[in-house]
């Protein structure tokens, strides 16, 4: 296996697994999917090389039983993030910016949690960041548990088992094991495409609020400038 060229090497998929195991990638799916210090860990390349690690027998776990342990993980860290948002209520918003922690980020999860509602639980599973604080927002929401529970299950399953099975069946292609370095590399940009979209998206709506200011400013109404041409 080579080395993750993105981001520092103790961040990198195989280093973490050769260091801690399948007990080491358990701990970081849970931190990743509910605890605010989670949010910049790599689950879906994580689980991608888990996967690979094992159908190449480089990884010394059964398949299933590594899928039922890391969905286990998924909806227990997931379980966290909510009994800690229900705790913390409103505060979260009002919690300043450090190192760890952007206000921005819990804006970007409670703007997605309102959009998508309860099925934001599923599709935020496979978007970086929002995962790590969409049930922390469904916790100070106030979420029906019994929603919440569901749709946390399913999402932590798809996930979980989903990125997992797909990291063992490409792991047989002998085009992605050849060039496995390539193939992580394409799943984090993936992974942080929905990120720009949304950056995008807001960054062109401030300018177009900005524009909308501008155009409205202190001057001669677009009325009377009309009656002036008309007059003359």
């Amino acid at each position: 296996m080579t080395t993750l060229a993105l981001g520092p090497s103790w961040l990198d998929p195989d280093y973490l697994l050769n260091q801690f195991g399948l007990w080491g990638l358990l701990v970081i799916v849970f931190a990743e999917s509910g605890l605010l210090i989670g949010f910049f860990l790599p689950g879906d390349s994580l689980l991608f090389t888990t996967g690979l690690l094992i159908t190449t027998n480089k990884l010394d776990t059964p398949l299933w039983l590594a899928c039922v342990l890391i969905c286990l993980a998924a909806i227990l860290g997931d379980q966290a993030g909510y009994l800690f948002g229900k705790k913390v209520g409103p505060s979260l918003f009002n919690r300043p910016d450090s190192k760890l922690f952007k206000q921005e980020n819990v804006v970007k999860a409670h703007d997605f949690f309102e959009k998508y509602g309860p099925k934001s639980l599923v599709l935020a599973r496979f978007v970086p960041i929002v995962r790590t604080f969409t049930p922390i927002i469904a916790g100070v929401s106030g979420m029906r548990y019994r929603s919440f529970i569901t749709f946390n299950i399913i999402g932590g399953v798809m996930w979980g088992a989903g990125v997992t099975l797909l990291g063992a069946w490409l792991g047989n292609i002998e085009f992605v094991h050849k060039n496995i370095e390539a193939i992580l590399i394409l799943i984090v940009l993936i992974s942080v495409v929905p990120i720009a979209i949304e950056f995008l998206r807001a960054r062109s709506k401030s300018k177009k609020a900005a524009s909308d200011e501008g155009a409205g400013a202190p001057g001669t109404p677009p009325a009377q400038q009309r009656g002036r041409h008309a007059k003359r």
